[in-house]
């Protein structure tokens, strides 16, 4: 059953990135290999379930398939909502009102300019909107394809390296600050750097190899020029929106896909009410019905489709298997735990990220006799920073990876050629520098190894 289903999983993720070659969509591989594993496991009772009765064993698949499917919906919603905000404040033309403030052409100039905004917005949002907002922002920027490819691989970096060090950046991070496992100001500490550096190598390797200036796109010819007074509002009310959610997320404890839905809900209703009355006027300006007649729905499907063969790999027990063999390899003391979450953030690359956290913590408990890694312990601090930005080195590891991937349609093959050996670069180095000050700084200093 393992064999098969694993079989299955590779062959599936094969064709996803083969997708030019074999010229299949990779949204309609995603959704064939993500039905197509929850049908093998329902014929898997024997092997799994040898003494449960066929009704029991029916339930529980359709109750994991309705809990997962929940979990998978909440994500779905969250860049539904996300997609439609960032395109309704781009069909206004509020990017305009940021990009006519980058003067630079300068490609060097501009790839830190993005970079940094990139990753500290990230941890104020999370990655993932980060990266939907900043790839509108290239849009306006640059005008050759394959140079904005480059710049959103390196918003794709920066936007995961951003996101692992705030407790409200990245869902693991989320999920190990909600569940007890790291507390707000000794998560943001002990990563910071780690994941400026992170960020910073594979901007210094792209930075020397690029020279001359970025060609920026022509101004756009026809519709309507929306009023200034209007782009500042409904870019402010976007942003605004966007950054209320994280906020809502820490007052309420419901999930974030609600206040994403809250933010977008009062900018629709704001734009019906300035689109009817500019109408009257003999002008037509967008609404979000407009909006999302052009939202991309294939990358919505697509994330549908492989979180949900990720979570039949998680019901199946496959994943815990994966846990439990790497805590049976390399024990629960230094070096070997800085090993176990540096192998899972290169796992996060091909399987979600979300699932291989929630397994490690199921492993260990943080209080009780069998507790093994305390509160704040590094284990938790390395694991944040190594499941957020190991996503990064292939362009459908990442919520932020799939996002600029639909947004840009940027080959999966084209991103392994290009970045992902920066993205390692640049996860080795943090990984390099968070160990070191870990040995060398937070043990011999009590009152830092202490910080909560």
């Amino acid at each position: 059953m393992v064999v098969a289903l694993v079989s299955i999983f590779i062959v599936g993720y094969f064709f996803i990135a083969m997708e030019h070659p074999f010229k299949i969509n990779k949204t309609a591989t995603a959704l064939t290999l993500g039905t197509f594993l929850w049908t093998i496991f329902v014929f898997c009772h024997e092997t799994i379930a040898p003494g449960m009765s066929v009704d029991a064993w029916h339930r529980f698949i359709s109750d994991n398939l309705v809990e997962n499917l929940g979990e998978t919906a909440e994500i779905v919603f969250f860049l539904l909502g996300a997609m439609t905000i960032v395109t309704l404040i781009e069909d206004y033309q509020g990017f305009r009102v940021i990009t006519d403030k980058i003067t630079t052409t300068d490609k060097k100039k501009l790839l830190w300019i993005i970079s940094i905004l990139t990753f500290f917005l990230s941890a104020l949002l999370d990655n993932m909107t980060t990266a939907i907002v900043m790839v509108a922002l290239l849009r306006k920027l640059i005008a050759d394809k394959k140079e904005r490819w480059l710049y959103a691989g390196m918003v794709i970096l920066a936007a995961n390296a951003g996101g692992a060090w705030s407790p409200i950046g990245d869902v693991t991070t989320i999920m190990l600050w909600i569940g007890g496992q790291v507390t707000t100001v000794n998560i943001m500490v002990k990563t910071i750097v780690a994941s400026l550096v992170c960020m910073v190598v594979p901007v210094l390797i792209v930075g020397a190899t690029l020279k001359g200036d970025i060609e920026r796109p022509a101004e756009e010819g026809s519709g309507i020029e929306v009023p200034k007074h209007l782009r500042r509002l409904v870019l402010f009310m976007g942003i605004g929106g966007l950054i209320f959610v994280p906020i809502f997320k820490s007052a309420t404890h419901l999930p974030p896909y609600l206040g994403m839905l809250f933010a977008l809900a009062v900018l629709w209703m704001t734009t019906e009410i300035i689109s009817r009355k500019y109408e009257k006027e003999g002008h037509k300006l967008p609404t979000a019905v407009s909006t999302l007649e052009h939202i991309d729905t294939p990358t919505i499907l697509f994330f549908l489709g492989i979180l949900m063969a990720v979570s039949c790999l998680k019901v199946s027990g496959i994943l815990g298997m994966l846990a439990g063999g790497l805590n049976s390899a390399f024990g629960t003391v230094a070096p070997g735990f800085f090993f176990i979450d540096l192998i899972i953030g290169v796992l996060s690359s091909v399987v979600d990220n979300v699932p291989l956290v929630a397994a490690a913590m199921g492993m260990y408990p943080i209080e009780g006799v069998d507790a093994v890694f305390a509160q704040n312990h590094p284990f938790w601090e390395f694991l944040a920073y190594c499941a957020g930005t190991g996503g990064s080195l292939l362009i459908i590891g990442s919520a932020a990876g799939v996002a600029v991937m639909g947004m840009e349609k940027i080959d999966f093959i084209w991103y392994l050629k290009k970045i992902t050996l920066l993205a390692l670069a640049g996860y080795v180095a943090g990984a390099l520098v968070f160990i070191a000050m870990d040995v060398t700084l937070f043990e011999s200093i009590p009152a830092l190894a202490n910080l909560k």
